[in-house]
């Protein structure tokens, strides 16, 4: 493949324009509600607190006192101020690392939530470079005091390792993530998230896809940079020991990498005889794609839940 300038890249549907004030539409709340049943008095701990969507509900039924509400944007933290003042503890910090210290210190809370994705205030703030349809620097890191950007990882990763990283978490055909990973070397350094879009259209071939082509290849960086199934694999891990017995626990996942690790975890627990920890509450999953059909970001939403027996 020859080296395209920059020119000649293909354009894209991407916005230069200012962000607008937007506010994140918590996915699947009233599931949530239902399935975690707060009772006055009872603990809460929210390791995806974001914007606080689901907290408020359950805070209101609990009192903000119980309630422990972690998360690693500082941007979320800041707006999450507001519960703290109420009396909630509020954390800094990613869901894994705190599910460890929690484990360590022998807490264990009546409700656990795990929201795994990403809120709408980061996709839709340009600067954050989440977002194919906004035109910002290529960062897509949820702690934005992490090291690791987008940029050094789509900059210094080699061909081979961007192909599997494409392949691996961006569920692309081998074949294309080649393709990719290929043109992504040939036109280095790139900068913007619409640098990288424009990349990626140019391998694409055939009809314009209601999907942008860009879409498994943004994913895969993102899980890449924010080591995101590493985070949930090792949440998983100590699960169990911080779930008070009768505890609920409500994950909320986005893509089938993160589903399949949540679904045969609890699949596991459900079905270990005398030694199961988790009773399933949810047989079937609950998609957002139908309980939240007026959020369209909610439509890959997949919930699945579990009481600790």
């Amino acid at each position: 493949m020859k080296h395209i300038p920059p020119q000649q890249l293909l354009s894209s549907d991407l916005s230069s324009g200012r962000d607008e004030k937007t506010i994140h539409v918590p996915v699947l709340l009233e599931d949530s509600l239902a399935l975690l049943a707060p009772v006055w008095g009872e603990t809460y701990l929210d390791l995806t607190a974001g914007y606080g969507g689901h907290a408020r509900r359950i805070i209101d039924v609990i009192g903000a006192p119980k309630a422990t509400l972690v998360d690693r944007d500082q941007q979320s933290i800041d707006h999450l101020k507001q519960f703290e003042d109420q009396g909630a503890t509020l954390v800094k910090s990613d869901f894994a690392a705190y599910a460890e210290t929690a484990s360590n210190r022998n807490e264990q809370y009546d409700m656990i939530l795990v929201d795994l994705g990403v809120s709408s205030p980061q996709l839709d703030r340009a600067e954050r470079g989440f977002s194919i349809q906004r035109d910002g620097p290529l960062d897509m890191r949820m702690d934005a005091s992490a090291q690791l950007t987008a940029a050094e990882l789509v900059n210094r990763s080699s061909e081979k390792d961007l192909a599997r990283i494409i392949e691996t978490y961006g569920e692309e055909r081998r074949s294309q993530a080649m393709k990719i990973a290929h043109a992504i070397r040939l036109n280095r350094p790139l900068h913007t998230t619409s640098d990288l879009a424009r990349v990626v259209l140019t391998t694409h071939r055939g009809p314009r896809q209601k999907v942008h082509p860009a879409t498994r290849t943004f994913q895969a960086i993102r899980i890449a940079v924010n080591k995101e199934l590493e985070q949930l694999e090792r949440l998983l891990a100590v699960l169990p020991k911080i779930v008070k017995p009768g505890g609920r626990v409500v994950i909320i996942s986005f893509h089938s990498l993160e589903d399949k690790l949540v679904k045969n975890y609890l699949a596991e627990q459900a079905s270990a005889g005398y030694e199961a920890e988790f009773k399933l509450l949810t047989k079937k999953p609950i998609r957002g794609a139908i309980n939240d059909a007026h959020n369209p970001r909610a439509r890959s939403a997949t919930l699945r839940a579990a009481v600790k027996t």
